[in-house]
């Protein structure tokens, strides 16, 4: 039997506490059409244990694979490419706090079987943390005025690019199986050292015109990060990582 066009990729470490939610919203998708592949970043509690018991009844194949080295990027790279190597050609990302809309896989299929290379969609807080006006408007609003700075950066508009910069998110993007393999990939770097979502997109510019910004194609993420470390920090941190923790385990909040 072959596998799924559509693999779902989500990166997962010390997500025991969270990723139950993250699955239930994959199964809940009007569209279950799909392979979902966890990438164990070197867990150290039960967070694969979670994953293997949702997949005895889940409506989809669910595979895990393990990635020692440590980095978001680093494991959404091996869950892409284990993706491609095992007969997917559409490859979607989300993380292990968040929660996809529920046609959230028909969507991104949608745009991808239209003649996209790369899709990059909407995050919205998650309802589920009660946030604030400020948390649903205010920092939002902050995010894509910061997009706006990365679209006229200078760094952003050299000849090479093929398609403007858009707005994008690490745990809401999908792209084709051959964009990737032409393109180099994500980045796999430590979660400090670069924005590997951002690394993935203008490798990308580099090769195709057939990018866009989906507002339809939506994830609600968590607001631990910008709860725990305020939002001049967590802004900073997004703007090429001038804020870091003092420590690598303070990156990985929970």
């Amino acid at each position: 039997m072959s596998a799924p066009v559509v693999a779902v990729v989500v990166p997962a470490f010390d997500e025991a506490g969270s990723i139950g939610a993250t699955l239930a919203a994959l199964g809940r998708q009007t569209d279950q059409g799909f392979r979902l592949i966890v990438v164990d970043n070197a867990s150290t509690d039960d967070t694969v244990g979670v994953v293997r018991r949702f997949a005895e009844t889940a409506a989809f194949p669910v595979e895990i694979v393990t990635e020692t080295e440590r980095g978001a990027g680093t494991a959404a790279d091996t869950g892409f490419r284990h993706a491609i190597t095992t007969g997917s050609r559409f490859l979607a990302r989300t993380d292990a706090d968040c929660l996809p809309a529920v046609d959230w896989v028909a969507t991104l299929r949608a745009y991808l079987g239209n003649g996209f290379d790369l899709v990059c969609g909407r995050s919205v807080p998650r309802r589920d943390e009660q946030p604030t006006w400020a948390e649903r408007h205010v920092f939002p609003a902050a995010v894509r005025l910061a997009a706006v700075y990365g679209r006229y950066r200078k760094a952003h508009r050299t000849p090479d690019f093929r398609s403007p910069y858009v707005l994008v998110h690490g745990h809401n993007l999908a792209l084709t199986a051959d964009l990737y393999l032409r393109c180099g990939g994500t980045a796999r770097e430590a979660l400090e050292d670069g924005s590997e979502d951002v690394t993935l997109l203008n490798r990308a510019r580099r090769v195709t015109d057939r990018i866009i910004r989906a507002e339809d194609l939506v994830v609600e993420s968590s607001l631990r990060r910008l709860r725990a470390w305020g939002p001049r920090r967590t802004l900073l941190w997004y703007w090429d990582r001038r804020y870091r923790p003092t420590t690598p385990s303070q990156v990985h909040v929970r």
